[in-house]
């Protein structure tokens, strides 16, 4: 009998992963979300990282991929996890989320777990801040320096809006720091282009966190303390398009939180 080789399906993104656009592009989700196909050369088992959303013709599409043995999610937003039930009723394969409201089949994840499937390891590593249960999964063995699937805590393209009150700037900032030190992994986003520099992205983003910050305190200067979050979004967001409006109040939301629990703060 011959043996069965997975089909290869999406694009490869490092040597353990590939990568299957869905079709849901938006402003949110700018070109779609990716989902990513985890396993070592020559495994007939394969991890699927965020199905997305509940479109037939790409879960077949990953489905179609070879024996689908767990289904991993960074975070509960709906273009990540919608197609949890389906995919798993077409797979048999348990899905696993920090948040147990958001398995299938599978135990919660637990941050610093190590889970060997597929013929590799993968790191579960907590990285609340843009939700409260996103979390982020290392590949160490995946390529010279690592990998890093990083949901919606660092994009391809753009930044990520902190969801007040689920995501707090305080725990993003501590996530950047945590993702910092894994050094120059491979940023496998659910969202925009592969990056090339893990360290190099978190340096950035923090870097505009504190610009904002910044930008924050002034408005509140001008405007005064007692300021509204529409009034401080219009001075710091002048440029944001209507279509994107409502992100751009919930980061000035998380912003105001954060300066008004850490005054003092900074960054």
């Amino acid at each position: 009998m011959r043996e069965f080789v997975p089909a290869a399906i999406g694009e490869r993104t490092s040597d353990l992963t590939r990568q299957l656009l869905a079709p849901n592009a938006g402003p949110m989700t700018l070109d779609g979300t990716n989902s990513y196909l985890v396993a070592a050369p020559g495994s007939i088992g394969r991890v699927v990282v965020d199905p997305g959303p509940v479109h037939e013709g790409h879960l077949a599409a990953l489905a179609a991929a070879g024996r689908i043995d767990l289904v991993l999610i960074t975070h509960q937003h709906a273009d990540h996890s919608a197609a949890s039930v389906r995919f798993a009723a077409m797979t048999g394969a348990p899905v696993r989320a920090l948040d147990p409201a958001f398995c299938v089949g599978g135990d919660p994840l637990r941050g610093g777990e190590e889970i060997h499937v597929a013929g590799t390891r993968i790191v579960v590593i907590a990285t609340p801040g843009h939700t409260a249960d996103s979390v982020c999964f290392h590949l160490p063995d995946d390529g010279e320096n690592g990998s890093m699937l990083t949901g919606d805590t660092i994009l391809g393209r753009g930044t990520t809006i902190l969801g007040h009150p689920d995501g707090t700037l305080d725990d993003y900032l501590n996530s950047l720091d945590v993702l910092q030190g894994f050094g120059p992994a491979t940023v496998l986003p659910a969202h925009g282009p592969v990056l090339p520099d893990l360290a190099a992205v978190c340096d950035q983003y923090l870097e505009h966190r504190r610009q904002r910050l910044d930008q924050v305190r002034a408005a509140l200067a001008e405007l005064g303390d007692d300021a509204t979050v529409a009034q401080v979004t219009d001075v710091v967001y002048a440029q944001t398009d209507a279509s994107v409006r409502f992100a751009a109040e919930a980061s000035v939301q998380t912003q105001l939180a954060y300066l008004r629990e850490q005054p003092h703060a900074s960054r």
